[in-house]
C-alpha cells in the first residue's frame, strides 16, 4: 500500500473565526481581507467565498492578474469590491474595467496616466499614501496635487504601517500623524491604515477600514502566537523510515550536522520543495506522537525529525504547520516571517479545504 503524500488541509471554519476576532477588533470599521499571493498560498477562491460568507465585501489583491482570477472566482453573485495594490500598470486600464477592478495608485506616474484617461470619463481610484515606510506610495505633495482634480474619484486614501508588530514603537504614531494630514486633502474618501497589526494598535488607527492579511491565516499580529487566532493551515507528511544514527556520525549533505550521542531519526516524506524552509532546521520543530520534535535536517524532499524513543513508524503522518506546530513558531525558527511560511505552500498539490461550501 502507497504511503499518503504532502497533505495540506485549509480549516475554512478557523479562517471564518480569525475574521470575527479582526472584526471585533476593528469595532466598526469595515474588514476588508487581504488575499494576495493566491489567498497567502492558501487559494484565494475559497478563501474568499468563505470570507464573503462572513460578510467581507472588499478585498485586496497585488496584482492585476490576481484581481481578474478573484472576480472569476467569485462569481456575479458575489459582487465585491477589488482594490488592485499594484495600481494602473502599462496597458491595464481595459482588463480593470473589464473585472469591475479599483487601482490603488501608488506614484505621480500612475496618477498622470489616470488623469488622462480621465479626460473622457471619470474613473474610480484608491490612493497610496507614503507616511513613512519608503516602499511605495505618492508623497504629501504629490498626493496634495491630485486633490480638485476632475476625472479622478478618489473613493480611497490608505497607507500601510512599518511597525505596528510592535505597539510601542513611536514610527506608528509618526505615520498616524502624516496619514491624518493627508487624509484631510480628501475629506470624500474612506481611509484605511491599518492591516493585520494596526487593526489592533487602537481607534485612532483604524479609521473606515482596515486590511488584514496574515492574521486571517492564524499569524499573530506581534509576530508571535496569539491564543485569539486559530490556525488555518494544517502541513502534514508521513514517516518513510526509522533510522538510528550513532554519536560521532554526520547527517545528510556536508558535515553541517553532527550527531552529539546516539539519535533515532524519522525520515519524512517533505521538504523545502513542499514549503518547509531549509533554514529551519536544527531550531523548527514537527509535531509527532504527541510532542515537538526537532527538525535536524531538511533537503529538497525528505527532511528527518529527532524522535528518541517515541513510539513512531513508517506512514504515521507528522505535522509542520497547525495547531500542534504554530505558525508564528516556524516562521521565527527560520529567520523568517508568518508570511513567507504561508506563501511556500503554494507549492503542495495536494489539498482539501474544510468548511468549504
Amino acid at each position: 500500500m502507497s504511503l499518503p503524500s504532502v497533505r495540506l488541509s485549509i480549516d475554512l471554519d478557523a479562517l471564518a473565526s480569525n475574521y470575527g476576532v479582526l472584526r471585533e477588533a476593528a469595532d466598526g470599521a469595515e474588514v476588508a481581507p487581504v488575499v494576495k499571493a493566491d489567498g497567502y498560498g492558501l487559494g484565494a477562491g475559497p478563501v474568499a467565498r468563505r470570507l464573503w460568507r462572513e460578510g467581507a465585501r472588499s478585498f485586496f489583491v497585488a496584482r492585476l492578474g490576481e484581481g481578474e482570477a478573484l472576480r472569476a472566482a467569485l462569481g456575479p453573485e458575489r459582487p465585491a469590491a477589488i482594490h488592485v495594490l499594484d495600481g494602473l500598470t502599462s496597458g491595464a486600464w481595459p482588463r480593470l474595467q473589464a473585472a469591475a477592478l479599483t487601482p490603488v495608485l501608488m506614484s505621480l506616474e500612475q496618477a498622470q496616466a489616470a488623469l488622462t484617461l480621465g479626460k473622457n470619463a471619470s474613473i474610480d481610484i484608491g490612493l497610496h499614501v507614503d507616511t513613512g515606510m519608503n516602499r511605495q506610495g505618492l508623497s504629501h505633495e504629490d498626493a496634495a496635487a491630485l486633490t480638485h482634480r476632475p476625472g479622478l474619484r478618489v473613493g480611497l486614501i490608505m497607507s500601510h504601517l512599518g511597525s505596528a508588530a510592535d505597539p510601542d514603537d513611536p514610527r506608528n504614531r509618526a505615520q498616524l500623524d502624516r496619514f491624518t494630514a493627508v487624509r484631510r486633502l480628501f475629506p470624500q474618501a474612506r481611509a484605511s491604515l491599518a492591516a493585520s497589526a494596526g487593526a489592533f494598535l487602537g481607534p485612532d488607527y483604524r479609521f473606515e477600514m482596515v486590511r488584514p492579511g496574515v492574521s486571517l491565516y492564524g499569524g499573530g499580529p506581534q509576530e508571535r502566537p496569539d491564543a485569539r487566532l486559530r490556525a488555518v493551515a494544517r502541513l502534514e507528511a508521513p514517516v518513510l523510515d526509522i533510522r538510528q544514527v550513532r554519536a560521532g556520525e554526520l547527517i545528510g549533505y556536508g558535515s553541517g550536522v553532527l550527531a552529539a550521542q546516539d539519535m533515532r531519526l524519522a525520515i519524512v516524506a517533505a521538504g523545502y520543495a513542499d514549503g518547509i524552509i531549509r533554514a529551519a532546521r536544527g531550531k523548527g520543530y514537527a509535531w509527532a506522537a504527541g510532542a515537538r520534535r526537532r527538525l535536524v535536517i531538511v533537503t529538497m524532499n525528505m527532511l528527518a525529525i529527532d524522535v528518541a524513543d517515541a513510539a513512531v513508524g513508517p506512514g504515521e503522518m507528522v505535522e509542520f504547520l497547525g495547531p500542534n506546530a504554530l505558525l508564528d513558531d516556524q516562521a521565527h525558527a527560520a529567520g523568517s516571517v508568518a508570511h513567507e511560511c504561508l506563501t511556500r505552500l503554494q507549492a503542495v498539490a495536494e489539498r482539501r479545504y474544510l468548511g468549504a461550501d
